[in-house]
């Protein structure tokens, strides 16, 4: 009798997991149906994309030292420009920075000029920047199977595996 129950509490156990697989499945479906319905206008864009939005509207150059600018040091990392290091003059303030210094501020900042909080990008683009770099999607491996379905179905599933 103890062996019958055994196997009833396999075969539950297994259709539980079949289940569940198959909910996790449609929900990953109808995530990247609705993503494409939505169309590309609210899309998550990589960084590789923000950044070359970045240098699109405000392109890059060298550094001479016949440059008239307000300002001979980078407000971020605060160091003097030197001959020919890659600065970036941004249009809408007309502030200018390291190329580099001003690009790590506008990924980990929400695209605005370190000195004035002027906007550099449309906020829609920084917001479809954020949504994806805190876009988490299940991808299939085994561990985060294991985690979903232990979430989904409490401690009762680790009894039998």
């Amino acid at each position: 009798m103890a062996g019958l129950s055994q196997i009833w509490a396999h075969i539950y156990t297994t259709t539980l997991v079949f289940f569940s697989i198959l909910f996790l499945e449609l929900v990953i479906l109808v995530r990247a149906a609705a993503g494409s319905i939505h169309g590309c206008k609210n899309r998550p864009i990589t960084t590789t994309q923000y950044l070359k939005l970045v240098e699109e509207k405000n392109p890059a150059c060298r550094y001479k030292t016949g440059l008239r600018m307000e300002s001979l040091e980078c407000a971020v990392c605060l160091s003097k420009y030197e001959e020919e290091d890659e600065i970036r003059k941004l249009k809408k303030c007309n502030h200018t920075f390291h190329k580099d210094c001003l690009d790590t501020w506008l990924q980990q900042d929400w695209a605005t000029c370190p000195l004035c909080r002027s906007m550099v990008l449309p906020e829609e683009v920084v917001v479809n920047y954020w949504r994806h770099q805190n876009y988490q999607e299940f991808d299939g491996s085994d561990e985060e199977l294991i985690f979903l379905l232990s979430a989904l179905h409490g401690n009762y599933i680790r009894r039998f595996l």
